[in-house]
Parts: C-alpha cells; structure tokens; sequence
C-alpha cells in the first residue's frame, strides 16, 4: 500500500504548517484562552486558507477533499494546539452533506465553507457516558414544524456557535437535528475546558428545528466517526511537537556536567516514546483509510484506532512530563499544554476503556483465531 502523500495533500500540509508557526504561536494561544477559549479572528483565518470546505462538494462552495486532507489538517492543527473547534467543521460538512435535504444543505452548506457560520455536534447527555444510543431529549411534530426540548453537556464553543447538530428521540426513533443557537428556547452557557478551549451547556425548551434525518443513530455515529478520525490525527501532531520539545530540552538540559541526552536510560524513554508515536500516526492513517468504509467497518476501525491513541497519547504525554522534571507542569511552559491537551483528547468522543468496550463487542467468533 502507497503511503506517500500527493503534492496537492503536501501543499496543504505545508500552507497550514506555516499559519500555525507564523500566526499562532504560544503567546498568541496564552492571548486566546485568556479571551475565552475562542478567536473569531482565528476562526476566520482558518477560512481564508479554505479550510472549513474541505468536506464540502465544490458546488456548495468546499474543496471537495477527502479523509486524508482532513487528517493532514488536523495533524498540522494538533502540533499547534489551536483551540478553535475545527473537528466540528469537518463533522458539519461530512455529516450535512451526506444526510441532509438538499433545502437544508443549500442553506448551510455555502457558509460553512465559507467560514460564516460555525456548526457544532451538541450529542452528550449526562447519562450517556459516551453511549450514542441513549438519548433523552425530545422532538415535537406540529403542523409548524419540529420543535426539540433537550440538554446538552459539554458542547464545543456550544455559545460561540451559530447552530447545533442535536440528536433527539423523534417518532419513536433517535432522529438528528438542526438547530440554530439564535432561535427562541435555545440558552447556552459557556466555559472554559481543561485545555483552554471553549464548551458549553445547551438548554432547548420547544427551540425550532430542522430535521435532518429520522436515522439519527446512523447519522450521529458518523458524526462521532469523523471526529474521532480527526481527534487521532490531532493527537498525532500534538505527540510529535511534543516529542520535539522534548529532544531539543534533553540536549540543553545539562546534569552533573552534562547533557541528559547522553544518559543511555533516558535515551531508551525517548525511543519508548518515539515508538509509541508511530504506532499512534500509523493507526490514524488507519482511521483515515477507513473513514469511508461501511458503518460496521467503519465503526470497529474507529475504536481500534482511538483505543491505541489512547495508549499512546497517555504515554508521551507523562514520559514529556517526567523527563522535564518539574517545569514540565508549569503553566508557563509549553509542555504542561500539551499534556493537557492529550489527557482531554484521550476522553474526546470515548476514552480508552470505552473504546476497548467498543473493539470488544465487534468481535467475530472467529476474532484472533486463523484457520
């Protein structure tokens, strides 16, 4: 199998690489949380460079690009530690674009792409626990419409955004939504997320909206498939910088008159680490490469990859700590965001020990077993 990336995909890579290393570095990110976890301006960056349409067909204003794109973005955007939502943009575009009425993909489509309108996936419930099928809130057909009574936890810029995708129980069924964060009945409150990004509490009492698909199961799983691709793909380029800042840190730091990248037993920790970080990017190629397989296939390769990212996000991110010493948690010093940074995306849309679940129930019979 060809792993090499075309120059279309490397030019992407190369032109978000240069946005993250020119236009937000450190300070600027430090400026962001401090502002409340999101930038408008950020955000409208990202959409100069085109990003927001990377899954959206080139007739409703996107790219019209594919997983790999979306895992070189992310990979870029990881390295960076950018705290706007980017991940709910590809969700929104994959997930509109595949499920919804043309009306309703003619109406958001074009401004996603164009960055004027930010969606994000509103799904969990307190009693979730990161299950998609259980769903307390509810829809309500009337001669004017759905109406949606419901609320969601820990929404992504659930107060900066212009609309939700809300799943909701909808004649008998699990159905997906979209509603708009400025219709009446819809109140946010927002905070800020171990990180530094931005979340949200989503209240809905009878707020207006449009269906967009009575399969809402289906579509929610998706949903959650595009992000969890993107969150290992995120995870990747925080590993890697993390990795970098690392080595470089190891060959200043100087201990009984040396370097401490001359100690043999912190060299074999850095080589666990680098090991781990190539079992984590070739499992999100994995994820990517599968994105758009069948749901059942699809669903399996997704908790296999997490699973493993799980792994291996835990295990850089306490090696980069431990061979700081105690700068590494300092909030002044980079490395104790990226740390953080991977304990939140080892939890993002299922932590290790759901995904395990999840591998788990997929199995075959024959599962491990070669005849």
């Amino acid at each position: 199998m060809d792993f090499d990336f075309s120059d279309d995909q490397e030019q992407l890579r190369d032109a978000v690489r240069k946005w993250v290393d020119k236009g937000y570095d450190f300070e600027r990110r430090r400026a962001n949380v401090k502002a409340g976890g999101f930038s408008p301006a950020a955000y409208a960056e990202l959409a100069d460079l085109g990003l927001p349409g990377l899954y959206i067909p080139d007739d409703q204003g996107g790219l019209g690009m594919g997983p790999i794109e979306g895992m070189v973005v992310m990979e870029e955007l990881g390295r960076g530690l950018v705290l706007e939502p980017f991940t709910q943009t590809l969700i929104a575009g994959g997930v509109l674009n595949a499920w919804a009425p043309e009306a309703l993909k003619t109406s958001w489509l074009p401004k996603i792409a164009a960055g004027q309108a930010l969606v994000v996936l509103a799904h969990q419930e307190r009693k979730g626990r990161y299950r998609l099928d259980q769903c307390e809130a509810q829809a309500t057909e009337s001669a004017q419409g759905w109406t949606v009574s419901a609320q969601k936890s820990v929404v992504p810029a659930g107060d900066q955004a212009d609309a939700f995708l809300l799943p909701a129980m909808a004649r008998g069924q699990q159905a997906l939504f979209l509603v708009e964060r400025a219709a009446p009945g819809v109140s946010t409150r927002g905070y800020l997320t171990q990180d530094g990004s931005r979340a949200a509490e989503v209240h809905l009492s009878a707020a207006r909206a449009s269906l967009i698909t009575l399969d809402g199961l289906a579509a929610l799983e998706h949903a959650v498939d595009i992000g969890l691709a993107a969150a290992c793909a995120e995870a990747v380029g925080a590993m890697d910088k993390t990795l970098a800042i690392t080595v470089d840190y190891m060959k200043q730091r100087k201990q009984f008159g040396v370097v401490i990248s001359s100690f043999q037993a912190l060299q074999h920790r850095v080589a666990d680490m680098k090991m781990q970080l190539e079992l984590a990017r070739s499992m999100s190629y994995y994820a990517a490469l599968k994105l758009n397989a069948p749901a059942a296939e699809r669903r399996v390769a997704m908790a296999r990859a997490k699973y493993q990212l799980g792994q291996s996000m835990r295990f850089v991110g306490q090696q980069a700590v431990q061979l700081h010493g105690g700068i590494g948690v300092t909030d002044e010093y980079i490395v104790s965001h990226y740390f953080k940074k991977l304990t939140q995306l080892e939890m993002t849309f299922g932590d290790s020990l759901h995904q395990l679940g999840e591998v788990s129930a997929r199995m075959q019979d024959t599962a491990g077993v070669f005849a």
